[in-house]
């Protein structure tokens, strides 16, 4: 008898902690959400957005547009309407959408219709991509403070959310990759080509002269 009772109660423990485990996955995953935006080249975004505590998973990819699982070179060379974009998945708990909204905008030229800094066209241009009412108004009052403190018209568009398509394996975590490439300078590894790339472009320096100190990844 005494065996059946420790038995059963060893039974009540798993399942209690099982119940318990199961229950701190749920909360965690509830605390779990995501936000979509272009911002030009998505190699840039993402790099910026791994660095934000809070921010658990950056990834590259296209949305916006009419085609399905569209590669790179069909969204670059236009016609699909995609942007290159990135879904930001992010603890709520940390880090709050609107907190999202506000490094966004400052980390791009909102001023830009054309695309971002020297990559244009469509599939460059920025936009915020929205699932729902709530999320509309937290980016509706973002831009208009940012507006506010930039004295100018912010033309980043906010847009109903589409499927979002993840871009090719060769451009996820493209900044990191110590894997080479053959660039107009000679051999790279991609992290190398990256930051030869963001510097030849203009970006960092362009988002300073419009936010100054308040360009969060400007360096």
């Amino acid at each position: 008898m005494r065996l059946e009772l420790e038995t059963i109660k060893t039974g009540v423990l798993a399942v209690v902690i099982a119940l318990g485990f199961a229950a701190h996955c749920t909360s965690a995953k509830a605390a779990e959400r995501t936000a979509i935006v272009a911002g030009g080249c998505f190699w840039c975004v993402e790099s910026d957005f791994e660095r934000v505590p809070g921010v658990k998973e950056v990834v590259s990819g296209y949305t916006g547009g009419t085609t399905a699982n569209p590669t790179y070179k069909q969204v670059t060379r236009g016609g699909t309407g995609h942007y290159e974009a990135v879904e930001i998945t992010f603890d709520d708990s940390e880090i709050s959408y609107a907190q999202i909204m506000h490094l966004f905008l400052r980390s791009i030229d909102v001023t830009d219709d054309g695309g971002q800094f020297c990559d244009r066209g469509h599939s460059y241009k920025t936009a915020i991509f929205v699932s729902n009412p709530a999320e509309k108004r937290v980016a509706e009052l973002a831009i208009s403070s940012a507006q506010k403190e930039l004295g100018q018209r912010i033309v980043t568009p906010i847009l109903d959310a589409a499927p979002f398509y993840d871009a090719e394996e060769y451009h996820q975590d493209y900044y990191k990759k110590t894997d080479s490439v053959l660039t107009r300078r000679g051999p790279k590894t991609k992290a190398e080509a990256y930051k030869f790339y963001r510097k030849a472009c203009g970006r960092d320096e362009r988002v300073k002269e419009l936010w100054g100190s308040d360009a969060p990844f400007a360096s």
